[in-house]
């Protein structure tokens, strides 16, 4: 049985939690191959200073109706098994995980180009902001560069 989720957790994703994901879709779908992406904040330097962390909000019901989409379609598309996708929702520090897809198949070429043509999807289609939090306290929305 596929694992299919789409989830949002407040704050920061763990490595844990991802592995605890992975040992589910082994246990329900046995697929031969997995690719995963986690997306991390990063500490970028702009003119406003230095990303301190980012705030990610998101219209939940319409972000987790447009991921049942983007999953349907990448699923039928590249044949996987199963799809996960798992998006912090609230203040995520640099350095820390606020994005995670994983795709598994039969086949690593189907996980890998699934997963990867996933968060290009997610990044331009999901209705997820971020409000990236400076040093000084300022802060700037976030725009999604392809």
């Amino acid at each position: 049985m596929p694992v299919q989720d789409m989830l949002f957790i407040q704050g920061a994703i763990s490595a844990d939690f991802i592995m605890r994901q992975i040992e589910k879709i082994q246990s329900e779908s046995n697929p031969g191959a997995y690719s995963l992406f986690a997306g991390q904040v990063r500490p970028d330097v702009h003119e406003k200073g230095t990303v301190m962390g980012i705030d990610y909000t998101a219209y939940e019901k319409m972000a987790e109706h447009k991921a049942e989409e983007l999953r349907s379609l990448i699923t039928e598309k590249h044949n996987l098994t199963s799809v996960c996708i798992y998006h912090s929702i609230g203040f995520v520090k640099a350095g820390e995980i606020s994005l995670v897809v994983i795709t598994a198949s039969k086949h690593r070429k189907a996980a890998i180009e699934g997963c990867s043509e996933l968060v290009e999807l997610i990044k331009t289609e999901l209705p997820v902001w971020g409000r990236e939090v400076y040093d000084d306290n300022q802060y700037k929305w976030k725009e999604n560069n392809p």
